[in-house]
């Protein structure tokens, strides 16, 4: 593909976005960057919200991780969906009847103020690492497919997306993002979609050829029942079904956009519709990554492979093939989705960010109109630089992107799914000046019996390890019970 037409690309890409910005902007209060003045419709939510929650880690990394982990990721899937059943009908109540802007609002209300600070800081430590590592593998392809062509720097590129985001996104907000993350998942599904037709075209393959060649395929398992794996199926599922409750849940990001809807019921409708479509397109991203190993068999493509017998950089292989193998076509579809994919990941982010450290840390609610911006406009730009820091540091990693992500959230989610489910389902009351302590040591005990458990019993936590952090986080909730209860 020649430079000109990947600049070309990203320039209409962009100038979209700047108009959808433009005309989401008018008539805005002080209060559309944090709640789009509540009049989101639902419909647009659920679908922009897959955008969001897909990114260019499922976009590519999922294909990739078939070569290593089979179809096991699957199992995770279906335990996100009951996951997804919890929020809908246990937390959209909640955050609605107490009329929050900051979903941690409940941590106070319940607790008390350092808990509440508590739950919100690590909110911002897992969106600050999760937006990075989402951006970082988008910018990677970036880097590959355009940057590199005219000798601009990795950390200069990464710049420049951040820059591009904050132009449309600082103005309106989530007002604005509702509508541009519509946009972006339509173009990685349209993306997923076109590659598949382009393989099974290559290939020779009709509908039911295709059906075929991938439940026959030697990476078609798709149950793991081995207890001591981390991919065994109750692993995989529990962990699933705790980790969407988490980074979906009790994630700013994510909640913010559902709490921009006006009716409880409509929000509901939200969440339930946009659990099936990010299941279905999980599904397919699955079926694509199988595809591609296909492919990549028949045209002798081969990755390197690491002394544990594992294959190295997996997430090259999409990219590999999309850009240069399977043609033009199928090379603008290709990048339309890492694009889409690229802002979906980090203008939410920037946005939940900002909300949650302004609502939380500065009590932004209380002040005036200019003071607002002012705070608002600093917050964002600190929260940049951050991400860019935790991009570069991570920037030399060639693991598959979306298992670094669940496992880092097993142990910044932890603390804050055991608050809250303690909060919920138990009346007990705590020391609220001694939870900060529990948070802290929570993941780092579940650190140290990870370790001992693959020494003493061969056994790995996988990305249970989310349960065991949010368990031992009650364990010491209950520790701090006051006697007076």
């Amino acid at each position: 593909m020649s430079t000109f037409l990947i600049f070309s690309i990203i320039v209409v890409y962009f100038g979209i976005i700047m108009f959808i910005s433009y005309f989401t902007s008018r008539n805005n209060s002080d209060e559309s960057y944090f709640t789009g003045d509540k009049q989101s419709p639902w419909f647009l939510v659920a679908f922009g919200m897959v955008g969001a929650a897909l990114s260019g880690v499922t976009f590519v990394s999922v294909p990739g991780m078939v070569g290593n982990n089979d179809f096991y990721f699957f199992q995770f899937i279906l335990g996100n969906v009951a996951g997804y059943l919890f929020i809908t009908y246990v937390l959209i109540p909640l955050y609605y009847r107490l009329n929050l802007v900051s979903i941690y609002g409940f941590l106070k209300e319940r607790f008390g103020m350092r808990t509440y600070r508590t739950g919100s800081f690590y909110f911002l430590l897992s969106q600050s690492f999760g937006a990075a590592l989402r951006l970082l593998l988008a910018a990677k392809i970036l880097q590959f497919a355009f940057f590199d062509k005219l000798n601009i720097p990795f950390a200069l590129t990464v710049i420049i997306i951040i820059i591009l985001i904050w132009l449309y996104s600082n103005k309106s907000g989530i007002k604005t993002i509702v509508w541009t993350d519509t946009m972006q998942t339509f173009f990685l599904i349209l993306a997923a979609i076109a590659t598949i037709i382009m393989i099974t075209n290559s290939l020779g393959f009709n509908f039911s050829q295709t059906i075929e060649a991938v439940t026959h395929h030697k990476y078609f398992h798709v149950f793991d029942w081995d207890h001591k794996s981390g991919n065994n199926f109750y692993k995989q599922f529990i962990s699933g079904f705790l980790i969407a409750i988490a980074m979906m849940g009790l994630d700013q990001n994510m909640m913010q956009k559902s709490l921009t809807i006006k009716r409880v019921q409509d929000a509901q409708k939200n969440t339930l519709t946009f659990s099936l479509i990010l299941a279905f397109t999980q599904f397919l991203f699955l079926g694509l990554g199988i595809l591609l190993y296909i492919y990549a068999e028949e045209h002798h493509i081969t990755l390197p492979v690491g002394e544990n017998g594992r294959l190295l950089d997996t997430d090259t292989l999409f990219p590999d093939i999309a850009i240069n193998h399977l043609g033009i076509l199928a090379g603008v579809s290709f990048l339309l989705g890492i694009i889409a994919a690229s802002f979906s990941s980090i203008d939410s982010a920037l946005t939940a960010l900002t909300t949650s450290f302004t609502y939380d840390f500065l009590d932004i609610s209380n002040k005036s109109s200019k003071e607002k911006i002012r705070l608002k406009n600093i917050v964002m730009f600190a929260f940049s630089v951050i991400i860019f820091i935790i991009i570069m540091a991570f920037s030399g990693s060639r693991g598959d992107v979306i298992s670094t992500i669940f496992y880092v959230a097993g142990y910044t989610y932890g603390p804050l799914l055991g608050l809250f489910l303690f909060g919920m389902f138990t009346k007990i009351r705590v020391k609220d000046n001694l939870i900060p302590l529990v948070a802290i040591l929570a993941p780092v005990l579940t650190y140290f019996l990870n370790i001992y458990f693959k020494k003493a019993f061969d056994f790995d936590f996988g990305f249970i390890n989310i349960a065991v952090n949010a368990l031992l986080t009650m364990i010491g909730l209950l520790l701090l019970k006051k006697k007076n209860n």
